[in-house]
């Protein structure tokens, strides 16, 4: 058999220069982005933490892990992007990575990054020192690629369109930059689920803006950015799952009833044992996505898709564990495992969901789809 026809091994295992990385975002993030003061922030109606991001994507540069070093990024891949998100879950850090860092990113790097005003905002972007966002429903997922006609028209549902220096909107006549607070834009924040990733209706009436791409290379651009978005966006569910099923097991250690640990009882170590048992399945099916990425395999598609149909289940799960053995603790505003409930439950419909992504597996191995 030919070797280069075989099927590639994927390579589950953290290396070290990944472990390292973690190291660091995880102290940066219990330095300035605890989830105790995400939920004093989502109080105040204040999430956009402009320290946090500065620290994150610009000082730290991981803003720029895809984008080559030639256009001033850091030449890492979705792996290294990966470990990143898992912290950014379990923190559920009010921070626009996934969209700009990852959707927005790859949807450039899908273009001719040779065009002078592709390079110059990948190197923004890289920097840390502007953001952009897709204007597409963040419920789109990769085969359900929106353009609008032109550059006029309302669409609602675009996730962190409200602090994005740039949009990128991808027309039937190309992939257009528009300035957020350019003439003809306006971008009305909406009351979203989760706090933590809001949402805008962005208007387009009369906008201009810099083209990027012709009209043949934009759905391309944007199928792969929105690939990237969906693939990556289990390992942030992973995290958050990671982090309700420790927050969840040290309390019921340090909880009493009837003068023993509440974690004690076999009925909720059953129930925590099933949910360890649901996150290592997770973890396996988020690191398989992310390496399939990295590598440009053929096989990333359906990876994409697995690791969607289940990490998202698997989070919506941890969270409402987490909050139910709680108690009334759990049910606070004061404690933050609504803000996790909530995060699971929107991306559990964000970048396609769980059904949606269950078909997509069913259409790539050949397996009929319920009608």
């Amino acid at each position: 058999m030919n070797p280069l026809s075989e099927p590639r091994t994927p390579d589950l295992l953290y290396s070290e220069t990944e472990d390292d990385l973690r190291a660091a975002v995880r102290a940066l993030l219990a330095d300035l982005g605890d989830p105790s003061r995400v939920a004093v922030r989502a109080e105040e109606g204040d999430l956009y933490d402009t320290d946090l991001w500065k620290a994150l994507a610009a000082d730290m540069g991981v803003a720029g892990l895809l984008v080559p070093e030639e256009l001033g990024g850091q030449g890492a891949s979705h792996r290294e992007v990966a470990v990143v998100l898992e912290e950014l879950g379990r923190a559920v850090a009010p921070a626009p990575y996934l969209t700009s860092a990852v959707v927005a990113t790859e949807v450039l790097l899908g273009c001719d990054t040779g065009r002078a005003e592709v390079a110059h905002l990948l190197r923004e972007l890289a920097s840390g020192r502007r953001t952009a966002a897709l204007v597409g429903r963040f419920a789109a997922g990769p085969d359900d690629v929106h353009l609008w006609p032109a550059l006029d028209g309302s669409l609602a549902g675009v996730a962190d369109a409200a602090t994005a220096d740039v949009l990128l909107v991808p027309t039937a006549g190309g992939l257009y930059a528009v300035e957020r607070d350019g003439a003809g834009v306006s971008v009305v924040p909406q009351i979203p689920l989760d706090l933590t990733r809001p949402l805008a209706e962005v208007t387009l009436d009369g906008a201009t803006g810099t083209l990027l791409a012709g009209a043949d290379t934009t759905r391309a651009a944007v199928r792969r950015g929105l690939l990237a978005g969906a693939g990556l966006l289990a390992s942030e569910q992973l995290g958050l799952a990671e982090w309700c099923l420790e927050e969840t097991v040290r309390y019921t250690k340090e909880r009493h009833q009837f003068n023993r640990p509440v974690g004690s009882f076999q009925a909720l170590k059953h129930r925590m044992a099933q949910l360890w048992l649901e996150v290592v399945s997770s973890r396996a099916a988020a690191r398989n996505a992310a390496d399939t990425l990295a590598a440009g395999s053929p096989e990333s598609p359906l990876a994409v898709a697995l690791a969607q149909a289940y990490c998202g289940r698997v989070a919506v799960h941890a969270a409402e564990e987490c909050v139910q053995l709680h108690g009334g603790i759990g049910m606070t505003w004061e404690h933050p495992a609504h803000l996790y409930l909530k995060r699971a439950k929107a991306d559990s419909i964000a970048v396609g969901s769980s059904g949606a992504h269950r078909e997509a597996v069913g259409r790539l191995v050949g397996l009929p789809v319920p009608g």
